[in-house]
């Protein structure tokens, strides 16, 4: 009971700035998990964090975000690579590996922080903040640099949302597939996809969902291959791969993705796991929030936001090219 006391007025405080954050999200066009980051900061900063709270924040930035990770494997259906076709999966993977390695070109040749870079390259290229989020500890990032790519990445894919469509439309002159292969390859977030695509017409948004799920499925491979390299170099360099093996969350998160793609469970069951896990990774970051520093934000917050431009700039471009040669 005594320990219960100790983490309760954290969990507390970072539930009720959650509760907030999803109510404002609803009126604004960032996600909740930005509302929620940005909260965090502004108190924490402002306000300061009292002694007793910490370990509750603690525990919320740790325990919680590791099980929003497990959880976010019911989104994965790897049933969908036989919708989309061998040709579409390729371009896919391609344009993926492409964002994430011009991410951490450009980061090396603008002498840019290497581990932010990588996120801000995952970000683009995977699935915005879930992707930073299951990577993070894997390559050793801190709540900073979390907090900076997850808020650069979805302020881009805000961006992108209302100038794409009228990209493919009044630019490109893109057909209905080609317009939708665009959105679903370029956008971060599946909601940042579905407005876009479906603000021009129903076959474009169901085209450009398909292909973002698509690009949702690679993030097991990216985890497992980042697990793999940075495990090699432990000795050498800081990272958070233990010496008892696997991370038990990533575990769970493959284990998890058996569920859509074997249909252990009814879409309506799988939809309240997923939506579970959006909120527990929304109180996650609320708490990472809390922990924020504002010189951080000051200091290498307007090299993140120009990196990451220049990356999500590449990203649309090489996936034009990809359109013009392959999608017909």
């Amino acid at each position: 009971m005594k320990l219960l006391k100790h983490y309760l007025p954290g969990l507390i405080l970072v539930l009720i700035l959650a509760l907030i954050s999803a109510l404002l999200a609803g009126f604004l066009p960032f996600g909740a998990v930005v509302v929620g980051i940005s909260l965090g900061m502004l108190l924490g900063n402002l306000w300061g964090l009292k002694e007793t709270w910490q370990i509750g924040i603690n525990f919320a930035e740790k325990q919680i975000l590791a099980w929003a990770i497990i959880l976010m494997g019911v989104k994965l259906d790897f049933n969908i690579v036989k919708d989309l076709g061998l040709k579409a999966v390729a371009i896919i993977i391609i344009s993926i590996i492409f964002t994430i390695s011009v991410a951490l070109i450009l980061g090396k040749l603008f002498k840019f922080n290497p581990r932010l870079a990588l996120l801000l390259g995952i970000g683009n290229g995977v699935c915005g903040s879930s992707a930073i989020a299951a990577t993070e500890k894997i390559i050793g990032a801190d709540k900073n640099e979390v907090g900076i790519s997850v808020t650069v990445v979805n302020f881009l894919g805000v961006i992108g949302m209302f100038l794409l469509p009228l990209l493919v439309k009044f630019v490109l002159v893109f057909n209905d597939l080609q317009s939708g292969f665009l959105i679903g390859n370029t956008l971060q977030a599946v909601g940042q996809v579905v407005a876009a695509g479906f603000s021009i017409d129903e076959t474009v948004g169901h085209t450009a969902t398909i292909v973002k799920m698509m690009r949702i499925l690679m993030l097991t491979p990216i985890v497992l291959s980042l697990l793999f390299y940075f495990s090699r170099r432990n000795k050498k360099t800081e990272v958070v791969v233990k010496k008892q093996g696997i991370p038990y969350f990533i575990v769970g998160f493959i284990l998890m993705s058996l569920i859509p793609t074997l249909h252990l469970l009814s879409s309506g069951m799988i939809d309240v796991l997923g939506r579970f896990s959006h909120y527990l990774l929304l109180i996650a970051m609320v708490a990472i929030g809390l922990k924020i520093s504002f010189k951080s934000i000051v200091k290498q917050g307007g090299k993140a936001l120009f990196l990451g431009s220049l990356v999500f700039l590449m990203q649309i471009l090489f996936s034009i090219l990809m359109i013009f040669l392959f999608v017909k």
